[in-house]
Formats: C-alpha cells, structure tokens, sequence
C-alpha cells in the first residue's frame, strides 16, 4: 500500500479593498473616540485652509478655538448626565437637564445674593437641589413606570415654569454675582501660560474634576457595573439580585446634580442667574443629548464612555463656532441647528450600525430548559 501526500491549498490573500474595510470596521468605526479626533482634525484643517483664503468673518486661530471653551463646559457637563441616564436603559432620556440648570441657577443666585450665604454652602445647596429634581423624574420613571421621554418632558415645562415664576421672568444680579464671574472667565495657564491661549477657569473648576468623579464611578466602582448591566439587559439584571429600580433612579438624580452645577456655572458665565439659561433658542437639552449619542451612548442603553462624551463636546463645541464664522449672523445660527440635525441623524444611524456589528459577533444564546436551576417555573 502506498501512503498518498496531499499538498496543503495555497493561502488566499485577502484583497487590498477587503482589508482596508475590515481595518475600518475594526477600527476607527468601532473605536468613537478615534473617529471623532480624526473628525475634528478634519474640521481644523478646513477651517484653516478656508481661513487662509480669506473666506471667514473673522481669524481662526489658537486663540479663538480656546475662548469657545467655555461653552463647552456646560455642553460637556450635561452630555456626562445624560450618560448617565441613557446608559440605564428602558427608553432613559432626560429633557428637562436645560430647565434644570434654569431653575438650580435662580435658586443658587438667591440663595448667595439675596439670602447672603457663604459660597460652598450655596453651591452644595445648589447642587442638592438639582438632585431632589432629578430624584423626582427618577421616581416617577423607575418606580411609577412612567416613560422617560413623557416625564422629563412634563418636567421640562414645570421647572421651567417655576424658574420663570420665582425670578419674576427677571435676571437676578448683584455684586457678589458679579464678582463670581471670576469662576468662569479665561486665565493663564501656570509656568507653560505664556505661550498657549488663554483657557476658561470652569474647565479646571468644573469640567475636568465631575469628568474624573463620573470616570470613577462608571469604571472603578459597583454602581457602575450595576448602571451598565441593567440598561444591557434589564431582565438579567433583576435576576442577578441587582435592584433596578434604585440603580436607575440614582442615575436620574446624578443628572439633577450635575445639572445643579451647570446651573452654578452659568451664573457665573452670564454674571447673572437668567431663569432661561438653559431653555432660550434650542435650549441645552437637545445639544446634551447629541453629544452623547455622537460620542458612543447607544439610544437602547449598556454602551457609553467617557471619552467619546468628552470629544464629542469639543466637535460640536468647534464646528458651532465654525459655522458662526463662515455664515455670520442670523443665518449661523439656524445653520448651527442644521448642523446639529445631521449629527444627530449621523450619530444615530452610526449607533444602530454599531449595536448590529456587535450582535452580529455575539454568540448564539442557548434555551435554558424549563428543569435547569434557577429556571422560572
């Protein structure tokens, strides 16, 4: 008998086209954060070369990009809430994060200015009271079976109501507001500040030390685990002893203290606590929620980081200052909600084609049978 050899089949190379989309797919697809930093170098390099011929209202530079910071705190802030929120799961939106900031703003500007109290104690009470209103969407949503989108929405007009009541439909300002102006205005950055822009002090007061706290929270504790699990599966959850209810609701109240000090925020920003802060024109709701979908919050909760939140901000943050210097006036602004719609719809559509790779990857779930432990009977 003689023993036959068979020749092992040459290995097929994978085509150029092929491997270039499965770098893609693999890679800056599937890693937001990297999307979106090649996304705003792109919009740098546009706005430069534009800047260069001559086809902008105004110098785009260093200088500019630094000074628009300081709306990017606020935009910022409330996209971390609304991570918070939307990660939970079950339809987690939360609308009224702009009134909130409205209502948490007058409350904090008489609490300070008109009643006298110290600075903390304002800015703690300030806070704590934006979390009593986020505890009240969270009742009603993780308790009551409410559905997000109507609760904040009817929340969204009470507190807005309220704001617009207790001021009078009235600024609220004076010489201690004035002065707190110094919390939000640029400086100097220590030894290396002679030769880099000015930068707004809320980023290092406000922005950058929640940023860390939520990082903590999400990443290194088990409240974060928790968060993620039940807006991934919330039946699961329930069934790995997790009490769903109190995790969600908890998010809910992160999103009214966080809001609490955006309010805090913009009174100093404005030097004055406007009762429509956070609701005049398209109000700060509707940016939040883009930047946390642009920066890899899935809509159907689970998925979401702190990163993508961070560069999604800066985009949205850069590209509205863009447009403001390409179409001046009226027309920017109208621009800038156009600009804002198709992000949105990008952001969402990137999302579902991200949850579908993903599901597509999963392994098969198998049937537990009806006599297997811990089975439902």
């Amino acid at each position: 008998m003689t023993a036959t050899t068979t020749t092992p089949a040459p290995e097929r190379r994978a085509e150029p086209t092929s491997r270039v989309r499965e770098w893609l797919g693999s890679g800056i697809l599937r890693d937001r954060a990297v999307l979106l930093l090649a996304l705003i170098i792109v919009l740098l390099v546009a706005m430069s070369i534009l800047d260069a011929l001559g086809l902008t209202s105004g110098t785009f530079n260093s200088d500019y990009l630094a000074s628009t910071l300081i709306a990017y705190v606020p935009l910022a802030l409330l996209a971390l809430a609304e991570l918070f929120v939307i990660t939970s799961g079950r339809g987690g939106i939360d609308l009224s994060v702009g009134s909130m900031v409205s209502l948490t703003g007058i409350v904090f500007a008489m609490l300070y200015q008109q009643v006298g109290l110290p600075l903390l104690v304002a800015v703690v009470l300030a806070v704590a009271f934006g979390a009593l209103l986020g505890a009240i969407n969270g009742v009603l949503t993780a308790y009551l079976g409410y559905p997000a989108l109507i609760t904040t929405l009817a929340t969204f007009y009470a507190y807005r109501s309220i704001a617009l009541v207790v001021s009078e439909q009235r600024p609220i300002s004076g010489p201690e507001i004035s002065e707190f102006y110094n919390a939000a205005k640029a400086v100097e950055l220590p030894v290396i500040g002679g030769t880099l822009p000015l930068v707004p002090l809320g980023v290092f007061t406000f922005l950058i030390p929640v940023a860390i706290v939520a990082w903590f929270v999400l990443n290194r504790t088990t409240y974060g685990r928790k968060l993620y699990a039940i807006g991934t599966n919330d039946t699961a959850a329930q069934w790995a002893g997790i009490d769903t209810r109190r995790t969600r609701m908890m998010a809910y109240v992160t999103a009214g203290a966080i809001s609490g000090l955006v309010g805090v925020y913009t009174v100093a920003q404005f030097a004055s606590a406007r009762p429509d802060a956070g609701t005049s024109g398209s109000g700060m709701a509707l940016p939040a929620i883009t930047i946390a979908v642009l920066g890899g919050v899935a809509i159907t909760g689970g998925i979401g980081k702190l990163s993508g939140i961070l560069l999604a901000a800066l985009l949205i943050v850069w590209l509205n200052a863009s447009i403001l210097l390409v179409v001046p006036g009226n027309e920017g602004a109208q621009a800038q909600l156009l600009a804002l719609g198709i992000v949105l719809l990008g952001a969402s559509l990137l999302s579902n084609a991200t949850i579908r790779r993903r599901q597509a990857g999963a392994p098969p779930r198998l049937a537990v049978p009806a006599t297997a432990p811990g089975a439902p009977k």
